[in-house]
């Protein structure tokens, strides 16, 4: 497998099997320039033109088969009575793309709207409220889309059983006022903040029938997530709450070879005994990739 970060091509002697566009984490608004909720500059608008950038360099490159949106394609900060048409502006670019794109859902993406609309909006393919699903780019190969914020205190009622479970944790994990600060917390232990979720008891179950039928198949597999999984790769605060019975789970079969995420914008990545782990990295002017597979 081999990454292309921002376009730029590697050599190769060989077709790849496969090729896909990756990006992460648009965070578009329709407001001056500013600073992220921990103070980093942010650039709202510009972010939209790089996503067409992305577009366009995928599409000169004529290869990608799909591209893949690893979620928060608006900013928290967006005004709430533009949420609607911002989702609607970032889709339209996404559109644009000759192939199909697969969302997945971000926290900035459920501070701006429930996920009810979200999944409706991003036509995910499931038949409830969860957001996670699975799909074959070709033979003997296997996409995984994991649901990051399935179980979290985001995007559900205030009254939901969700909200109010994913609540009581963080009030025993987390003893800050501010259920969006890790102060005082350590290590792994700063991933239980109200910005971040877990994968649900039945997506991990669904989880492990999927790798399961994929191993049976003899299928590789890519996992994807808007929250990293791996310490390895991202910083604590940024983990998703079970990541580590998820990648429990992973670990059970050789078919993963992959997990990509995005979320923690300084970018990361870890290799262990059983997969690669990469974190999308986002900055100012470059926030996409492409990844091609090769055998």
């Amino acid at each position: 497998m081999m990454a292309k970060a921002n376009g730029a091509v590697h050599a190769s002697t060989k077709e790849p099997l496969f090729s896909f566009g990756v990006i992460a984490d648009v965070q578009y608004a329709d407001i001056p320039d500013g600073r992220s909720f921990l103070g980093v500059p942010r650039y709202y608008r510009h972010s939209i033109t790089v996503l067409q950038r992305a577009v366009n360099r995928w599409n000169e490159q004529g290869n990608i088969k799909f591209s893949i949106n690893f979620g928060d394609i608006i900013d928290g900060y967006c005004p709430k009575d533009k949420s609607l048409w911002a989702v609607q502006k970032v889709l339209d670019e996404f559109d644009k793309f000759d192939g199909p794109t697969y969302h997945m859902i971000g926290n900035h993406c459920l501070y701006n709207l429930p996920r009810s609309q979200l999944v409706s909006l991003l036509k995910i393919a499931t038949d409830s409220d969860r957001a996670y699903y699975d799909f074959s780019p070709c033979p003997g190969f296997r996409i995984v889309v994991l649901d990051a914020y399935d179980f979290s205190c985001l995007g559900w009622p205030h009254d939901h059983p969700v909200t109010i479970a994913a609540m009581k944790l963080l009030d025993e994990k987390n003893p800050n006022t501010d259920k969006n600060s890790p102060d005082g917390l350590v290590g792994v232990d700063r991933r239980f903040v109200k910005f971040n979720g877990a994968v649900g008891k039945e997506q991990v179950s669904w989880l492990n029938d999927v790798l399961q039928d994929a191993s049976t198949q003899h299928q590789n597999v890519i996992i994807c997530s808007h929250l990293p999984m791996d310490p390895g790769a991202s910083s604590p605060a940024a983990l998703m709450w079970n990541y580590d019975e998820v990648m429990a789970i992973v670990h059970q079969y050789n078919c993963v070879k992959a997990c990509f995420a995005g979320h923690d914008h300084k970018g990361g990545h870890s290799v262990d005994s059983h997969a690669f782990m990469s974190i999308l990295q986002t900055t100012t002017y470059t926030m996409f990739a492409s990844v091609a597979k090769f055998v």
